[in-house]
């Protein structure tokens, strides 16, 4: 008797832990898009808005991909919802991934997200960080390079170190970045005079016959984070209903958000101008305050891409060291270092790889612009894979639990694999050199998976790290 009371404490321990562990309905739905907004909005909308004012042939077209691209990630966001509540877990991806389509499948996200997505992203924002510091401070043809890979250097050595940005001084960078979003709408509508209209007599830069593909993958980068974002679906208090409606608002939010910043841009230095801009931000304020405002401008937007970068830099190298700890293999990136209280090997790889990446920029016009085509096919290759996961679930767990289901089952998340497998057709038939180094990466990882079968076997029960 005692023996089976024990039992049932034992079983009833190993319950409450596991409800410990799961994600716990704390945020409101105002929570829910507070954070959806200050994840998505980033230092990109500073950057890409020239790049897809160079691949449209007009004002009006620009505007409409921004509102499709807002379109397109909230029919995302919405198929995301159903995986992160039914399957909740901090993989993400990867363990969406693992769920539907096994390990290996799950380890070449690991490998693709070491090397391409989350190391190209970080050297991507550090490029932003150079055109910006770029326009104080000149030092000679390659200044972005060069201030890009002081960025990676200095945040890398900062987070081995231990140092790390407290929440004040988080939410006071996330306040210059909203100061420099109403800048530009203030700028570009009150106080310079409207450009002269070049949108009906310019010709797009791109003149694959893809124009409206690139310039579409040049927006989806900068909406990105709302896969992300829907993480937090879990969290949300008084039932699932209110995910739909924060990620609706939140995106529309945001759309709205780009829709103004653009038209200022659009307003103030016209198409031409736009797309003749390595920093179009910088350059609208210049056109109001000369010298005094590209300085003002370019403070705040290199201090939005720092503080992206930083964070990225962090999580990253967290993933990468849980990438150590499943995979043999990788075990080197999986250790730990308690003097310096972080995964300091996972710091290095990853800084290593991300300084390769920015010294693209010695070889290429923009290395920015090099960076997108870097990761965009391997990105949308595996955002592709997520939407085909969700079919690939419900026939697989057909009685699981679904505390929320994607409306219009089965048009929107077919519309989400259209425009996933469209974008990744676009990413990589009409970009430069930078999207077959980031395909040949990604083939690398195949190549390890056919001479490691063991990788298939995981050998360690840390399977929610990555």
């Amino acid at each position: 008797m005692s023996t089976l009371k024990e039992e049932v404490r034992i079983r009833g321990k190993k319950l409450k832990e596991r409800k410990d562990l799961a994600p716990r309905p704390l945020l409101n739905a105002v929570d829910a898009i507070a954070l959806i907004v200050g994840i998505v909005i980033g230092a990109g909308i500073f950057r890409t808005p020239s790049l897809v004012a160079g691949n449209v042939d007009s004002g009006g077209m620009m505007l409409l991909v921004w509102i499709f691209g807002g379109a397109v990630s909230l029919i995302g966001a919405l198929c995301y919802a159903e995986l992160t509540t039914t399957f909740p877990n901090t993989g993400g991806d990867y363990h969406f991934l693992m769920r539907a389509f096994g390990k290996r499948t799950a380890f070449l996200f690991a490998w693709a997200r070491m090397s391409v997505i989350q190391t190209g992203s970080i050297a991507l924002l550090a490029f932003i960080f150079g055109d910006y510091v770029a326009q104080i401070y000149y030092l000679g043809v390659h200044s972005a390079v060069i201030y890009a890979a002081l960025l990676v250097v200095a945040l890398t050595a900062i987070n081995i170190v231990g140092i790390h940005i407290g929440a004040g001084a988080q939410k006071f960078f996330t306040a210059v970045e909203v100061l420099g979003i109403i800048l530009i709408i203030g700028v570009g509508f009150l106080i310079i005079p409207e450009a002269p209209d070049t949108s009906s007599i310019f010709t797009p830069v791109n003149t694959g016959g893809n124009s409206l593909g690139l310039a579409m993958v040049f927006v989806l980068l900068t909406f990105g984070g709302w896969n992300e974002a829907a993480y937090i679906s879990a969290e949300i208090k008084k039932g699932k209903k209110k995910i739909a409606v924060a990620l609706i608002a939140s995106l529309l939010l945001i759309t709205l958000v780009y829709f103004l910043v653009n038209l200022a841009f659009l307003r103030g230095l016209g198409l031409e101008g736009m797309a003749a801009s390595n920093a179009v931000a910088g350059d609208l304020l210049g056109v109001a305050f000369g010298q005094t405002g590209i300085v003002v401008m370019s403070l705040l937007v290199a201090i939005a891409a720092m503080t992206s970068a930083n964070a990225t830099i962090f999580t990253g190298a967290r993933s990468n060291y849980a990438l150590g700890r499943d995979f043999p293999s990788f075990s080197y990136l999986g250790k730990w270092k308690s003097r310096l209280e972080g995964p300091v090997n996972a710091f290095l790889v990853q800084g290593a790889i991300a300084l390769i990446l920015v010294s693209f920029g010695l070889f290429s016009r923009s290395g920015f612009e090099t960076m997108i085509d870097y990761t965009a096919p391997v990105f949308w290759f595996f955002l592709l894979l997520v939407g085909i996961s969700l079919f690939v679930l419900r026939k697989k767990e057909p009685l699981k639990k679904r505390p929320f289901r994607v409306p219009l089952y089965p048009i929107l998340p077919l519309i989400f694999c259209l425009s996933s497998a469209y974008l990744l057709y676009s990413s990589i038939a009409y970009t430069g050199w930078g999207a077959l180094a980031g395909i040949a990466v990604l083939a690398v990882g195949m190549f390890i998976i056919l001479l490691n079968p063991s990788i298939a076997e995981r050998s360690t029960s840390n399977k929610n790290n990555v």
